[in-house]
């Protein structure tokens, strides 16, 4: 009897250790329609570091998908339906930034036998066509609409809302199809989406980083990526930062594998060929 009693308080005991693995959850917020960096079945790169980071830690996955616009913030992390948000740009106001674990930049996309780029400064953007992602008429767009804007290239530029029409698959990239379509003649974009789609399009891209890494004192080309957590929750930075430092190696490969420009390790233009 006391045996029996034994082996039922050790089964008992192993439930409970067991279900307190099973319990922990890693609440994370993602888009579901933004490749390369996440999508709803987890194919973006974003989706594989978090991945890494959740098993780190013992912990399961659980998603709140809601599409990157405004408010994405607001209505996800900050209203308390996740815990963590990945590849957001290190020191963002309004949160606790973990450390980076990479830093790129935009870069210039042309058709491989289109005009060669490297800076806003190039005489080649007054006339060319030009495509750059908006985000909106309040001062908040992307760095190389201000970039272009401030030197006066606006007549040959066509703006590409970074949301697009979310019923389309990754929205953000229909800039680089219209480039290979021959629509425009040069893409100005985040350069892992830049990278990633280049290989995708059926005729060969070039990618060259934006240099320098600032236009002007206060324009940056080149931002360091971290994740965020709420900034009250300083216990569970520690414990990405904590992980992110373990899987450095892991994650290193799976943005190689992804093509990422990286500035930590040396971002070199390269064309891409389907």
């Amino acid at each position: 009897m006391c045996s029996s009693f034994l082996k039922g308080g050790v089964l008992a005991a192993f439930l409970v250790l067991a279900g307190g693995v099973q319990a922990r959850e890693l609440r994370v917020c993602a888009d579901p329609n933004n490749m390369p960096l996440s999508n709803e079945a987890g194919e973006g790169f974003e989706n594989k570091i978090v991945e890494l980071i959740a098993q780190d830690l013992g912990a399961e996955v659980r998603y709140t998908w809601w599409a990157q616009r405004r408010g994405f913030l607001r209505n996800t992390l900050k209203a308390g339906t996740c815990d963590l948000v990945p590849g957001l740009p290190a020191n963002l106001e309004g949160v606790r930034t973990t450390a980076p674990y990479y830093r790129s930049a935009y870069v210039f996309v042309t058709r491989a036998s289109g005009p060669e780029v490297s800076s806003f400064n190039d005489p080649v953007l007054r006339q060319a066509k030009v495509g750059v992602h908006l985000i909106g008429d309040d001062g908040s767009n992307t760095p190389p609409a201000h970039a272009l804007a401030r030197r006066g290239i606006v007549e040959n530029v066509r703006g590409y809302m970074i949301y697009g029409d979310y019923s389309q698959p990754n929205p953000p990239a229909r800039i680089l199809h219209d480039l290979a379509e021959g629509e425009i003649d040069i893409a100005i974009v985040w350069g892992a989406l830049g990278s990633y789609f280049a290989q995708h399009e059926k005729i060969p891209l070039k990618v060259t980083p934006v240099r320098p890494a600032f236009d002007g004192p206060q324009l940056p080309m080149v931002f360091d990526i971290s994740m965020a957590v709420r900034k009250e929750d300083e216990a569970l930075r520690q414990e990405i930062d904590a992980a992110l430092s373990r899987r450095r190696a892991d994650i290193d490969a799976i943005l190689s594998a992804y093509n990422v420009p990286r500035l930590d390790g040396g971002l070199k233009q390269a064309e891409h060929r389907p």
